[in-house]
């Protein structure tokens, strides 16, 4: 086997999946960076979501804990 098909055997995943994620993360960045896909944020109005203004009550309390039967021993009966 020569060593060019052992090191694609050997590497192939790297060889392939880097320079992969090096074009996803480049097309990313270009998409990001294109003027045409942003939006004005400086007239944007921003509603306050509901559950923001909604507050909620405070939980009722517990009741309390039934109180444990001690066990009855022979000399006690």
């Amino acid at each position: 086997m020569s060593g060019l098909r052992r090191f694609w055997n050997n590497y192939k995943v790297l060889l392939v999946m880097v320079p992969g994620l090096g074009l996803l993360h480049w097309g990313w960045y270009s998409i990001k960076s294109n003027p045409l896909l942003k939006k004005g944020r400086d007239d944007e109005y921003i509603p306050e979501p509901g559950i923001v203004s909604y507050v909620a009550q405070p939980a009722p309390a517990l009741p309390p804990l039934p109180e444990k039967k001690s066990k009855k021993t022979r000399d006690q009966e």
